[in-house]
């Protein structure tokens, strides 16, 4: 027998090379996908891969589960305090017909100016939850724009915490933040936070 030379083996391996070249050429390569246009937010997702579809329902189910326990008192009543510009008002909240009792005395009374009124109702009206709340307040300082939305705050605090699956509209809202606008102070030499002096050239 004779021995293969490495001129030989050399030649076999290249023609073997070209073959494989020649194969590869021949193979079609896949096809590139299509692109797809995008006329909408929609189709933008479902590109994505993002958009849960399978998720919804789950998403929805947490979103109606109560982060936060509900608080009472002996009484079965919710407490807060709510605060605006110098007022701070302490409220408790327990179900009833809807009435409103400020120091003692009826909202009517108390808050003539219906505005004021309207104020103190709208945490209520957004969580659809009017005539169903007796409030009782105690508010002290400021005057009484301030102590309206003083017991606004208070109110909404309390009716999340009564009812803890209503907090997520509550604090849609911004009923929640505490508003931190308040009177600046008076600067020595100025009549007041800005206000300057009458000037006298002479």
């Amino acid at each position: 027998m004779m021995a293969d030379t490495p001129e030989t083996t050399s030649e076999t391996e290249v023609e073997t090379g070209a073959e494989a070249v020649a194969t590869a050429e021949a193979t079609p390569a896949p096809a590139a996908a299509a692109p797809t246009a995008v006329t909408d937010l929609a189709d933008l997702g479902s590109i994505a891969g993002d958009a849960p579809q399978g998720d919804a329902a789950v998403i929805a189910q947490r979103a109606e589960v109560p982060l936060r326990e509900q608080e009472l008192d002996k009484q079965g009543r919710a407490y807060a305090t709510g605060r605006r510009k110098d007022a701070t008002a302490r409220v408790w909240v327990k179900p009833g017909t809807g009435k409103v009792t400020i120091n003692g005395r009826d909202q009517e009374v108390y808050f003539a100016r219906p505005t004021l009124r309207l104020i103190i109702d709208q945490p209520f009206a957004i969580t659809e939850r009017q005539g169903q709340y007796d409030v009782i307040a105690t508010v002290k300082g400021g005057g009484l724009s301030g102590q309206a939305g003083a017991v606004k705050h208070g109110i909404s605090q309390a009716l999340s915490k009564y009812e803890p699956a209503l907090r997520g509209t509550v604090k849609a809202a911004g009923f929640l933040t505490r508003d931190s606008r308040v009177v600046e102070r008076k600067k020595f030499g100025r009549a007041k936070a800005r206000k300057s002096f009458q000037f006298s050239k002479r």
